[in-house]
């Protein structure tokens, strides 16, 4: 389908008066009707500017209902998006403005100083600025712009970068029909209906701040219940209080979660589905939210696939732990197996209506990210099983080959983290005169833990064969992390990568 329909435009019409967006922190909420109405304000701002059809516009802010007005205002003008990582200095912010030029941004109080010290002299409008030239004052204003008779599948929406784990990132083509396609991949994996709502809390500048679950549930019909950004007590006794029905996350939050003192006695039977992505979930984690009855149905996806490709169902999650369960409608998937090493593992490679077109300004990114029959190169290694569900055994960019042996970096951290001793575990191979590579492990420890070198190294011989048993072992504190939860094994110490 080459024409979609203005999705808020239709929901606006089918549900008027259903709340759409509720901030949690300020009160403020908006209904569809509202919604559509408040969106074409902000169009009409940002047509005052000069913003047009392809224009970009960047944005800087904590998650608010203001941010879902500019991304509708953006389609009402064919304008892109543009979400800025506002945890970026500015020096790192100004090469994302650099690339994709925008023509206006916007920013919250937050982040005022960083966006202008990355864009001098681009036109700002101030998302918390009290003052005429502040957003709430030109949104009184304005008289709303109406919307677009349709919207072209193939047109970008928004841009967004990739999460960055081995060096700069870059922007992916986010398309109308991609996030159609998305909210059909997650809509029917976790049953999502218009009774539904859904926390938004992930940051707005990655794939699941927008997409997992919250334009699937506003093209759906349902409520978003949005928090500012993460914090474990918050998102309990909004759970205990039955104020959300699902939620998705990474794995930093589940162990929060799980770590936070309230979680053994809080009631979280009003949530019918957890979901989680953007890094694999330690089968320790499974477990212990299993033996509360809470079925965390493990998955994954990447920016470049809108990005649901990969979920559990929950009866599914305790009998097939450590599965990422299977691809969704809309998406196909492949193994491509090289011609010598593990006869089972390949990398997955994609296509569907979900995968971006490629990435912005990048001719040769792009021509690299896709094999010459068209399908997306994922860079991630795995395998199926022999009932159709799939296993993750990392990037392959990880895998090393110790003593002619192909070792999964992903395989290794998962034993590790089944120590109840270790929070929290990274591998990765370094060069070896004897073996030619040997594997490097960071270990995260508990609080309070006594473990040391050999403890590590003898619950590794244990639990898994003499030549993936890592040679050396250091201790960290915490790990860098992307947005998403995924830890950027390039900045780790001695890695020669982090400067």
């Amino acid at each position: 389908m080459d024409q979609i329909p203005d999705l808020l435009q239709k929901s606006a019409e089918l549900s008027p008066d259903k709340c759409a967006l509720e901030e949690w922190e300020t009160g403020a909420s908006v209904t569809y009707r509202a919604l559509q109405d408040r969106a074409g304000r902000a169009a009409s701002i940002l047509k005052h500017n000069g913003i047009g059809e392809g224009d970009r516009v960047a944005i800087a802010c904590r998650n608010r209902i203001a941010f879902f007005e500019v991304l509708f205002a953006c389609a009402r003008l064919g304008a892109i998006l543009v979400p800025l990582n506002w945890r970026m200095p500015s020096a790192e912010m100004a090469g994302l403005f650099a690339l994709t030029e925008p023509k206006i941004v916007l920013s919250g109080a937050e982040d005022l100083e960083t966006v202008r010290q990355a864009a001098p002299g681009l036109p700002l409008i101030g998302l918390d600025d009290p003052s005429a030239d502040g957003y709430a004052a030109r949104m009184t204003a304005a008289s709303p712009l109406p919307p677009r008779p349709f919207w072209t599948s193939s047109d970008c929406w928004y841009l967004l970068f990739t999460s960055g784990t081995t060096g700069r990132p870059k922007a992916v083509i986010q398309t109308y029909g991609m996030a159609l396609a998305n909210s059909v991949n997650i809509g029917r994996a976790i049953g999502l209906n218009a009774g539904d709502t859904t926390l938004n809390f992930l940051p707005l500048f990655h794939t699941a701040g927008i997409n997992l679950h919250t334009l699937p549930t506003l093209f759906e019909g349902g409520s978003v219940l949005i928090i500012p950004g993460f914090d474990a007590g918050t998102v309990l006794s909004l759970a205990a209080a039955g104020r959300f029905q699902t939620i998705f996350a990474v794995p930093t939050v589940y162990q929060a979660l799980a770590d936070h003192p309230f979680f053994p006695v809080t009631d979280l039977s009003a949530v019918r589905h957890w979901g989680c992505g953007g890094a694999p979930l330690p089968d320790h984690l499974v477990r212990l939210y299993a033996e509360r009855d809470i079925m965390v149905c493990n998955g994954m996806g990447m920016t470049e696939t809108g990005p649901t490709l990969f979920l559990m169902q929950p009866e599914d999650v305790t009998a097939k732990i450590g599965s990422i369960g299977k691809p969704q409608l809309l998406s196909r998937v492949r193994i491509a197996r090289a011609e010598s090493g593990d006869g089972n593992v390949g990398e997955f490679q994609i296509r569907g209506p979900a995968v971006t077109p490629g990435y912005w300004r990048d001719e040769e990114a792009t021509r690299d990210a896709f094999t010459e029959d068209g399908w997306l190169k994922s860079g991630d290694l795995g395998w199926i099983d022999e009932d159709g569900f799939y296993y993750a055994a990392g990037r392959s960019k990880e895998m090393y080959i110790s003593g002619g042996e192909n070792v999964y970096p992903k395989e290794v951290e998962n034993v590790l983290c089944a120590h109840p001793g270790i929070v929290d575990a990274a591998v990765i191979g370094i060069p070896d005169k004897q073996w030619g590579e040997v594997g490097k492990a960071f270990i995260q420890p508990a609080e309070d833990s006594k473990l040391d070198e050999t403890a590590f190294r003898d619950w590794c011989r244990q639990n898994l064969a003499a030549y993936k048993v890592p040679q050396h072992f250091t201790v960290v504190q915490d790990f860098p992390r992307t947005a998403a939860g995924k830890i950027q094994k390039h900045l780790l110490p001695g890695t020669g990568q982090n400067g």
